[in-house]
């Protein structure tokens, strides 16, 4: 009876800390993985990996530690699937908040826009997306990202700026070929 005492008390405090991330370690899968089903696969076994090892975590940020399992799981997932060159396109509906239906010249333009960066940071390395992710995306500090990623911070610092001048480069070469 005290096993499963202490085994809710687990799931309960799991639910707390990790379940509420759930939404930011689809998206990293997501973007990493450029695959919506694996994205699912992928958050699926890193949950069942942070449940498994929720014993080993003492406090602290819950989401950053997620994101890192989650980033892990994504490496491991790629390195086995490489090769098989599956991706589906990103679906732009599924991503882009909600637009105003009051204009739709003005919803068509937003979602050119919008889709014009997904395919920009969609092309960056896989390196620079995440850090790009993490940053721009899910709001991580330099430091968050740097626990994460599992790099020094002005590794990070270094990949953000090179990923944000491809990103700039990308878009304006776009914008021009449709000028």
């Amino acid at each position: 009876m005290k096993g499963m005492c202490a085994g809710g008390s687990i799931n309960r405090r799991f639910e707390q800390a990790v379940l509420l991330h759930l939404d930011a370690a689809y998206n990293l899968a997501r973007w990493l993985a450029r695959s919506e089903h694996d994205a699912q696969d992928i958050v699926q076994e890193a949950y069942l990996r942070a449940f498994k090892a929720f014993d080993n975590f003492h406090g602290g940020d819950a989401r950053c530690w997620l994101l890192k399992i989650v980033r892990n799981t994504c490496y491991t997932w790629l390195g086995r699937s490489r090769g098989a060159g599956q991706t589906e396109s990103f679906d732009q509906d599924i991503h882009d908040p909600a637009i105003e239906a009051s204009d739709p010249h003005r919803i068509l333009e937003q979602r050119d826009e919008a889709e014009m960066l997904h395919q920009a940071i969609d092309g960056l390395p896989i390196e620079f997306r995440e850090v790009v992710i993490f940053r721009e995306l899910e709001g991580l500090s330099y430091q968050e990202i740097s626990e994460v990623a599992g790099v020094p911070v002005g590794t990070v610092m270094s990949r953000l700026a090179r990923a944000r001048e491809r990103l700039n480069k990308s878009l304006g070469d776009r914008l021009i070929k449709e000028a």
